[in-house]
C-alpha cells in the first residue's frame, strides 16, 4: 500500500530528482552531523558503560581515618604558583589520520582484540578470586600479596583498563571494592611516593576523581626546601611532621609527580598541586644545560641539596626512564602554556640522540636503535655503555609522541627505529619474549654498518654473562627474565597511533602471541623467569605485578581497538597508562 504512492511522485523526472537531491542532503548531513558520534567506538562504550544502575546496592563508602584537611603543615608553601589557564595552545597532531579499515581488516583487528580480552578477564577473575583487594596476585600459589601500603593495587590500577574493555560488571564490582579502601591507614611504616602516585594517583585522576586519594599526596612536600621525600613516613605525614628528604635518590622519582599533581589541580580547581612540583620542574629546567652531558640529567639527584646536575652515570632506563616521559607529556596535558616542558623536551631529545642511542652491529644487519647508558671517566669524557633494558623501550614511543607535538619528523622515525629496535629483541629470542637486561656490540658507523663475526667474538668475550646459546648479535643476557613489562608494546602502540602503519599491529600481534604463550599457567599469566631457553616448560615466578593489566594488557588492547578509544589528540597517558584528559 505504501508503494504505489512513492512510485507515482518518482515517476516525474523532476520529481525523481528533487527526491534524489533530497536523499543526498540527508545522507550527507547524517554524515557530518553523527558521524563522528554514535560510529565512534568510544562514545559507544561511554553510552554502555553508563547504561543501567551501576548497582544493585548503593555504594558503600569507607571515610578515611585521617582527617588529612585538618593536619597543618609544618613547613607551610607560601607563596602558590598558579595553574596555567587560558585556551590551550593549538599543538600539531598526534594522530595519524586513519582511512576506514576493510571488513578483512576489520575482523583481523577484532579476534585479535578479542584475544586480549579474554586473556584479561581470565587473569582479572583470578585476581578477584585468590587475591581481591590485595596489592598483587600470586599466580602460582593462587595467594594474594601486599607491597604498597595494603591499598588494593592491582584493584586500583586496573580500574580504567577494565572500563576501557568494556568490563562494565567487573567494573563496578571494582569501583565499590576500592570505595572501602582507607587511605588513612597503611600495612607499611614508609609510603613509597613513585609507585602510590603514579597507580593510586593516576587512577583517581583518570577517573576525574582526585578527591578520593588526593590529601596524603600532598604531604610528602612538607620538607624544609619543599622539595619531596622518596619514601615518606606514614605516621609522621598525619601528625603534620615536618619531614626529612634523602640525601639521593633516583632522579625519576621526583620528576615523575608532575602529571598528576597537575591534573589533579585541573580537576580540582585548587593550584596547590600545581605548586608542589613547579619547583622542582624550576630545578631540573634551571640545571638541564649544567650537566655532564647538558640536555641529560643523572640517574642519582639529591632534592635535600636540590642538586640535579653533579652524577657521572646517564640512562634512559630504570632510575631515570619517566622523567624524560613526563617531559613532552606535561607540554601536552598543559596544552602547551608552560614553555619550561617544551624546552625540557628539546633539550633531552636533542642530547639522547648524540650520547645515548646506537646502531647495534647484527647479522641481518637491520636498521634499528637500542637505548644504551653513558659513564662519565675521570678525564671528563663520556663511555656508551651499550647495555639495555626493558625499561627503556618507552624512550621509542616518547620520542615519536615528542616529534608529533614539535613537528619534528626525524624524531618520529627515530622513534620508529627505537621501537623496531626493542620488537627486534623480542623476536630474536626463542621465546619470542625481550630479556629483562642485555648487551650488544656498537655499530661506529650508524648509517652503514655490516656484520662482522670476529668482532662479535671478541665483544661476547669481554663479558662472563655470555652464554652459547644466545642469539648472535647478542653479548649478553644478564638478567634473563620477562617480568610482564609494558614498555615495548607500549612504544608499538604508539608508533602504530602516530604513523598508521600497519606493520606495528603486526608487531604488537606477533608481541602479544609470545607473550600470552610464555607467561601462561593455570591461574593467571606470570612472569618468565628465562626467556633465552624455550626448551619444555618455561619456568615461571609466582608474581602477576599490577602493571599487567593495568599497562601491558590496555596497550595491546588499544593496539587492536579502533584509534578513537582514548585518542591521544585527546588524553595524555601517565607513566602507569592512566589516560588522563587534555587541557583545550
Amino acid at each position: 500500500m505504501i508503494r504505489r504512492p512513492y512510485r507515482t511522485v518518482v515517476s516525474n523526472p523532476q520529481n525523481r530528482n528533487l527526491i534524489v537531491a533530497c536523499v543526498i542532503c540527508l545522507t550527507l548531513f547524517y554524515l557530518l552531523r553523527f558521524a563522528d558520534d554514535s560510529a565512534l567506538e568510544s562514545v559507544a562504550l561511554e553510552r554502555y558503560m553508563n547504561s543501567g544502575a551501576s548497582s544493585s546496592q548503593p555504594l558503600k563508602v569507607v571515610k578515611s581515618s585521617v582527617d588529612w584537611g585538618k593536619v597543618e603543615y609544618r613547613y607551610p608553601p607560601g607563596t602558590i604558583t598558579p595553574l596555567p589557564r587560558g585556551s590551550a595552545r593549538r599543538l600539531p597532531q598526534i594522530q595519524h589520520s586513519f582511512a576506514t579499515e576493510s571488513a578483512s581488516e576489520a575482523q583481523i583487528r577484532q579476534d585479535r582484540r578479542l584475544a586480549v580480552l579474554e586473556r584479561t578477564r581470565k587473569d582479572w577473575n583470578s585476581y578477584r578470586k585468590y587475591a581481591w583487594k590485595r596489592d598483587a596476585l600470586l599466580p602460582l600459589s593462587a595467594k594474594g600479596r601486599d607491597q604498597f601500603s595494603g591499598w588494593a593495587a592491582t584493584l586500583v590500577d586496573s580500574l580504567d583498563t577494565l572500563w576501557i574493555m568494556g568490563l562494565k560488571e567487573e567494573f563496578d564490582e571494582a569501583v565499590a571494592a576500592v570505595a572501602e579502601i582507607d587511605f588513612g591507614r597503611s600495612t607499611t611504616g614508609s609510603v613509597n611516593i613513585f609507585e602510590t602516585t603514579i597507580r593510586y594517583l593516576g587512577a583517581a585522576s583518570a577517573a576525574r576523581k582526585g578527591n578520593r586519594t588526593r590529601r596524603p599526596h600532598i604531604w610528602r612536600f612538607n620538607t624544609k626546601h619543599r622539595m619531596p621525600v622518596d619514601m615518606m613516613d606514614f605516621e609522621a605525614a598525619k601528625r603534620g611532621i615536618g619531614l626529612n628528604v634523602e640525601y639521593q635518590v633516583v632522579s625519576a622519582s621526583p620528576g615523575t609527580l608532575t602529571m598528576e599533581m597537575a591534573r589533579l589541580s585541573q580537576i580540582t580547581g585548587d593550584s596547590k598541586y600545581y605548586d608542589a612540583i613547579s619547583r622542582v620542574v624550576d630545578l631540573f629546567h634551571e640545571g638541564q644545560n649544567n650537566t655532564a652531558l647538558p640536555g641529560l640529567f643523572p640517574m642519582y639527584v639529591s632534592m635535600k641539596n636540590r642538586d640535579v646536575t653533579s652524577g657521572a652515570v646517564f640512562t634512559l632506563a630504570g632510575c631515570a626512564d619517566s622523567l624524560y616521559e613526563y617531559f613532552p607529556k606535561m607540554h601536552a596535558l598543559l596544552g602547551g602554556l608552560e614553555a619550561k616542558y617544551e624546552t625540557l623536551t628539546r633539550g633531552f631529545l636533542k642530547a639522547a640522540k648524540e650520547h645515548l642511542f646506537f646502531r647495534p652491529m647484527l647479522p641481518d644487519n637491520a636498521d634499528i636503535l637500542i637505548s644504551g647508558n653513558v659513564n662519565i671517566l675521570p678525564d671528563g669524557e663520556s663511555s656508551l655503555d651499550p647495555e639495555s633494558e626493558h625499561l627503556a623501550c618507552f624512550i621509542g614511543g616518547t620520542f615519536a609522541l615528542a616529534g608529533r607535538l614539535l613537528n619534528s619528523e626525524e624524531d618520529v622515525e627515530v622513534g620508529a627505529k627505537l621501537a623496531r629496535g626493542c620488537a627486534y629483541a623480542y623476536k630474536a629470542f626463542p621465546t619470542g619474549l625481550m630479556p629483562e637486561r642485555f648487551n650488544m656490540v656498537i655499530c661506529e658507523d650508524k648509517k652503514n654498518c655490516k656484520w662482522d663475526e670476529n668482532k662479535w667474538i671478541e665483544g661476547r668475550s669481554k663479558r662472563p654473562e655470555w652464554r652459547e646459546h644466545l642469539p648472535r648479535g647478542f653479548t649478553t643476557a644478564k638478567d634473563p627474565r620477562y617480568i610482564l613489562r609494558p614498555e615495548a608494546i607500549e612504544s608499538v602502540f604508539y608508533l602504530w597511533r602516530i604513523t598508521g602503519q600497519k606493520e606495528w599491529q603486526d608487531y604488537a600481534w606477533d608481541m602479544f602471541q609470545a607473550v600470552a604463550n610464555g607467561t601462561e599457567t593455570q591461574h593467571a599469566s606470570a612472569a618468565v623467569l628465562d626467556v633465552t631457553i624455550a626448551k619444555g616448560d618455561l619456568p615461571h615466578e609466582d608474581y602477576m605485578e599490577s602493571f599487567w593489566i593495568a599497562e601491558t594488557l590496555k596497550y595491546f588492547y588499544l593496539a587492536f581497538s579502533r584509534p578513537d578509544l582514548i585518542d591521544l589528540d585527546k588524553y595524555v597517558l601517565n607513566t602507569e597508562a592512566h589516560p588522563f584528559l587534555r587541557h583545550t
